[in-house]
């Protein structure tokens, strides 16, 4: 059965960075599109930045415009989001995504981000 299995979250000081995976399994996985989610405490979900099949497009919420990097190894069923200069708000659990059409999507069960001083 397909699963995604995300890592690499953990405790990290404002300022610091974190790379997350999202190791896919059972699916042909560069014909899917990825996307990684985040839900903070008392939030909604929200997207943070998704990355097409091709790896050609990318998509980023403005508030991790320019400090998220998304980024994928198909030769890995991998995807990844690098986080850099993080920030107190980036306290979340992170999701991936993976994404074929608007009815066939697959989740993680998520990795907890905690930007603490």
């Amino acid at each position: 059965q397909v699963q995604l299995v995300e890592s690499g979250g953990g405790l990290v000081q404002p300022g610091g960075s974190l790379r997350l995976s999202c190791a896919a399994s059972g699916l042909t996985f560069s014909v899917y599109a990825m996307r990684w989610y985040r839900q903070a405490a008392g939030k909604q979900r929200e997207l943070v930045a998704r990355i097409s099949s091709s790896g050609v497009s990318t998509y980023y919420a403005d508030s991790v415009k320019g400090r998220f990097t998304i980024s994928r190894d198909d030769a890995k069923n991998t995807a990844y989001l690098e986080m850099n200069r993080l920030k107190l708000d980036d306290t979340a659990v992170y999701y991936c995504s993976a994404v074929r059409t608007v009815t066939l999507a697959y989740w993680g069960q998520g990795t907890q981000v905690i930007v603490s001083s």
